[in-house]
């Protein structure tokens, strides 16, 4: 009879688990932080490097101390580009943020038909920012654009060459290129939040606005953060859109940190200064990412169906 009984199973204890994992896991990040520091920690240093030398691009570089960031430092015309920067940042934040909580919410519905527009919402997002660029140019043409052609007053204006006007177009090419993929971030986070919680709040005698305003927001916490770093980190990049549209002006009205560091580095060929400028953008990146990464308090890395 105990011949024929089965052998019992041998139990490993919660340390020994951990331990075999512990020796696992480490090597399975080797792949990504190889991939991590050669795209990643190397071009920086090597940009840090080429911030203490005078290099034209072609010939040999040469060690010049702080004379590059002293003269960044010192040209009025950094503080002008980290304006106009952190000015386009925050009001596509404002205008995205609100617009793309909107839209997710609404596509966050059940029906059918809301699946063809979450397609049509988000082909903004697969075209090439210069070719959006190119497209918006040529309608917004005051001789032979959108509003000559259709004859249409109202939009025959020197929308690229009044600074306001440029500026505006800036903030509304950018919004309607990514508030798609801001959308689509809302509308999975709306769908994680318990359909319990709305049940509750429908049985208490709440409408949509009450529920939107005490349900959705503030489940949507972790997720607006997200949202905002992925926001206010990429538009520090805008670099191809602005380039093909204004060129930074008209005169410096548009004219971003990194058209800036183009500008000084490939047609001035400073490649000193320029570098200066990319390290003060990643400085200024990872500064705002760690705000909001503090804004959200000590659990931003929780999860919002935490406590449901």
């Amino acid at each position: 009879m105990n011949a024929l009984a089965a052998p019992a199973r041998r139990r490993t204890s919660p340390a020994a688990t951990r331990r075999s994992r512990g020796g696992v896991l480490p090597w399975l990040a080797v792949p990504a932080l190889l991939f991590f520091v050669a795209f990643g920690v190397i071009p920086l240093v090597g940009v840090l490097f080429l911030s203490f030398t005078s290099w034209d691009g072609l010939g040999e570089i040469q060690m010049s101390g702080f004379t590059s960031w002293r003269a960044v430092l010192a040209d009025p015309g950094l503080l002008h580009a980290l304006w106009v920067t952190l000015l386009v940042m925050a009001v596509s934040w404002a205008v995205q943020t609100p617009a793309s909580i909107l839209l997710g919410v609404f596509l966050a519905g059940r029906q059918r038909y809301r699946a063809l527009l979450a397609v049509l919402y988000f082909i903004p997002l697969l075209l090439s920012s210069a070719a959006i660029a190119i497209a918006y140019k040529a309608l917004l043409d005051p001789n032979f654009g959108l509003g000559a052609g259709l004859n249409i007053e109202l939009l025959v204006q020197d929308w690229l060459g009044e600074p306001v006007l440029a500026f505006g177009v800036v903030i509304f090419v950018v919004s309607w290129q990514f508030i798609p993929f801001h959308s689509l971030i809302y509308q999975g986070g709306v769908r994680q939040i318990p359909r319990s919680m709305y049940e509750a709040a429908e049985i208490d005698g709440a409408g949509r606005v009450r529920k939107f305003f005490s349900i959705t927001l503030p489940q949507l916490k972790y997720t607006i953060i997200t949202s905002s770093t992925l926001m206010v980190v990429g538009s520090l990049t805008f670099f191809d859109l602005i380039f093909v549209l204004t060129a930074g002006g008209p005169g410096d009205a548009t004219r971003v940190l990194a058209l800036d560091m183009y500008k000084r580095g490939f047609q001035a060929n400073l490649m000193g200064p320029a570098s200066a400028i990319a390290v003060i953008l990643v400085l200024v990146g990872l500064a705002l990412a760690l705000l909001l990464r503090r804004l959200g308090g000590r659990d931003a890395g929780a999860s919002q169906m935490e406590g449901a």
